[in-house]
């Protein structure tokens, strides 16, 4: 039932600062603004995390009722780290780099932005029927459809900051590592039948062979697929 907002979720809305590499000795002035970002967004990347990693597990095997509690809390923690993560930039001043105060307040509007996206997308869910697992696996499917539309706004609220001398400085802070999900994902030893395979859940390299026809449109009883995307460039690990 969930799958199809898992996919899209692994497929590049998972908005963190995982940056990879290394760098020459940056200047202090840079290195100090990007601890002081850092220290401040360390809880708030977490938060994200922990949300997307509730969306995911709450494909397997739920019921309509679990699955819309589940994502309208996700949806709203999401919300509420992006304002915190708006709040960390404006309060960290404009970065030490060139066109400093520009990066700095797209960052912010961008941030803002989003979050008042995922509040819209809390809003649609709340607003769904669980009691027809029909109805409530279409509204699922256009919510997934609006969780892709805000996937790039999520990937470019700080694409600016991870650029240059600053995203460099910003890569050696642990506050702004990718970090781990602290919820445990849910498994199940024995998927219901009908069910598709919960590669496309858990954000793995799925196989695109998952068929369409599987999508419960024939049988309300059975949970519309969603085909794995491709891992987001943004959340990237260490080459």
């Amino acid at each position: 039932m969930n799958k199809k907002l898992a996919a899209a979720l692994s497929g590049g809305a998972v908005l963190v600062l995982a940056l990879s590499g290394c760098s020459d000795d940056e200047g202090d002035k840079v290195g100090d603004w990007a601890k002081t970002f850092c220290d401040q967004a360390k809880p708030q990347i977490q938060k994200r995390a922990d949300a997307h990693q509730i969306i995911i597990s709450t494909a397997a095997d739920s019921k309509p009722a679990e699955i819309q509690a589940a994502d309208s809390k996700a949806f709203q923690d999401i919300a509420n780290a992006d304002r915190a993560l708006a709040k960390a930039v404006e309060a960290a001043g404009a970065p030490p780099v060139e066109n400093g105060e520009k990066v700095q307040q797209d960052a912010i509007k961008e941030l803002n932005a989003t979050a008042l996206a995922y509040e819209g997308l809390k809003k649609q869910v709340d607003a769904l029927d669980p009691t027809n697992q029909q109805k409530f696996a279409d509204g699922l499917q256009g919510v997934a459809d609006g969780l892709t539309k805000i996937e790039k706004m999520d990937q470019n609220a700080l694409s600016k900051l991870e650029e240059g001398e600053l995203g460099q400085a910003m890569a050696k802070q642990p506050g702004c590592q990718k970090p781990t999900a602290s919820v445990p994902p849910k498994t199940s030893a024995s998927p219901k039948s009908g069910s598709t395979a919960d590669s496309g859940a858990t954000g793995g390299s799925g196989s695109d062979s998952d068929s369409d026809s599987d999508s419960g449109s024939s049988d309300p009883s059975k949970k519309p697929s969603a085909k794995a995307t491709k891992k987001s460039t943004v959340a990237k690990t260490e080459e």
